[in-house]
């Protein structure tokens, strides 16, 4: 079991119950200082973060929080198809659930790809409570590359065997997962998308991560998110579309030195 990491336990919502992980700095022992609530990416799961949650934790000095959205990994499946309001609605679903579940006051909002739009809507709903917001490869708009990217993804899947990859952290979820992502972002409905108005309700310091080699969206997407929110960025050199895999102890230290920069209560 991966160091640091705490019990698991689940949550019931209006809709389903959630898998929730979380991993504390050192020893066991809780952090006081606000947590970092991590939100996953299209085909993601508590499970997929790997060993980054234990990193982060260690790094900051803070607990950490994953969970699984309704109709991924561990949690329950999804009633239905994903609503074109999807990511703003998280921060009014799951989130809130989470939220309250768990007692969080101030928190920390960390999401990669469409996790980071998830992020930007829970910092502006919740704007009470978050001190700081940090996203990873999160899209604001949608752009012709990403639609090629997961037009390509979804042929990739066709192939045989592809959605076994799947199938490993989502179980029978798996097809609902791949037809949620694909199908959603493809749609005619979905094409005048943007992050705009979550953005704009933003209040705390931001810091957007992005890697220039992105298949899923180009650096317009932190330009925009840094633009809206008077954010920064930080554009990796040679870097996809997941920063903290392929180049985790960059991304740890841009996460410290933002989290370094709060005020001490934060």
């Amino acid at each position: 079991m991966t160091d640091g990491f705490t019990q698991d336990r689940r949550i019931d919502t209006p809709n389903g119950t959630l898998h929730v992980c979380s991993w504390q700095p050192e020893n066991g022992h809780a952090s006081a200082a606000p947590p970092i609530v991590l939100f996953h990416d299209s085909l993601g799961c508590v499970a997929l973060w790997r060993d980054f949650p234990a990193r982060l934790a260690r790094a900051t000095g803070r607990t950490v929080i994953a969970y699984d959205r309704l109709g991924f990994g561990q949690s329950d499946p999804h009633p239905g198809k994903l609503r074109p309001t999807f990511i703003h609605d998280e921060a009014h679903g799951d989130f809130r659930a989470l939220r309250e579940a768990l007692g969080i006051g101030r928190f920390i909002a960390f999401g990669h790809s469409v996790g980071g739009g998830m992020a930007v809507a829970c910092a502006g709903a919740h704007r009470d409570g978050c001190v700081a917001l940090i996203t990873e490869s999160a899209q604001a708009f949608v752009e012709d590359r990403t639609l090629r990217g997961i037009g390509n993804a979804r042929e990739a899947f066709r192939q045989p065997g592809q959605v076994d990859r799947l199938t490993k952290y989502h179980g029978d979820k798996a097809d609902w997962v791949l037809h949620a992502w694909t199908d959603t972002w493809l749609a005619d409905d979905f094409a005048d998308w943007r992050l705009d108005d979550d953005l704009g309700r933003v209040a705390c310091p931001v810091l957007a991560i992005h890697g220039d080699l992105d298949e899923y969206g180009s650096v317009l997407h932190p330009q925009r998110i840094a633009q809206l929110t008077g954010g920064s960025t930080a554009i990796l050199e040679q870097c996809g579309h997941v920063p903290h895999r392929e180049q985790p102890e960059v991304v740890l230290g841009l996460v410290v030195t933002t989290l370094d920069r709060l005020p001490r209560e934060s």
